[in-house]
């Protein structure tokens, strides 16, 4: 029993002299490294996410670095592309619930033209605007029957500069 006595007498000792230093701000050399109070990790603010324009300048900046033998027109209406388009793809029939007069389609986010000739499309959509809106799917229809490449990106996932340059010179070759 003495050396159960014992045990627990420098266990206390040790538990009281870390408490005293504790509350001295104070850390005992003998003090156990596993017992030693956490520091606490620098505060980061959390990522905020980019806004439809912070989006469009990013995007803006990293085409005129890929595509410098390119001009570059943002926000293009489909019609000026197409000139007077109809509901030859049948949406008003096969969507009613989403079709609406758009003007037919979301205006392409960029459009590369090379000698006043359009010769690609870049479209920027979050969610799944991409593959449901009848407005991007209509501007995808409308650039696939002009033989325009169409490429997207989701403005909800990173898009980082060397991921969306490649997809650019791939999509561009």
């Amino acid at each position: 029993m003495g050396l159960f006595k014992s045990i627990l007498g420098k266990v206390a000792e040790s538990v009281i002299a870390q408490i005293k230093d504790a509350a001295t701000g104070q850390v005992a050399p003998h003090s156990d490294p596993v017992s030693k109070p956490a520091t606490t990790p620098a505060y980061t603010a959390p990522v905020r996410e980019k806004s439809a324009a912070e989006w469009v300048q990013y995007f803006r900046e990293i085409l005129q670095a890929e595509c410098a033998g390119y001009a570059i027109r943002e926000n293009v209406p489909v019609t000026d592309l197409v000139g007077a388009a109809t509901d030859e793809f049948k949406l008003y029939s096969t969507r009613p619930r989403q079709a609406y007069k758009a003007e037919w389609g979301q205006p392409y986010s960029f459009v590369l033209y090379q000698g006043g000739v359009p010769k690609a499309v870049v479209m920027l959509g979050s969610g799944h605007s991409h593959d449901s809106n009848v407005k991007y799917l209509i501007a995808r229809m409308y650039a696939k029957k002009q033989g325009l490449p169409y490429i997207n990106f989701y403005t909800q996932m990173p898009n980082q500069r060397g991921y969306v340059a490649g997809r650019i010179r791939k999509f561009l070759a």
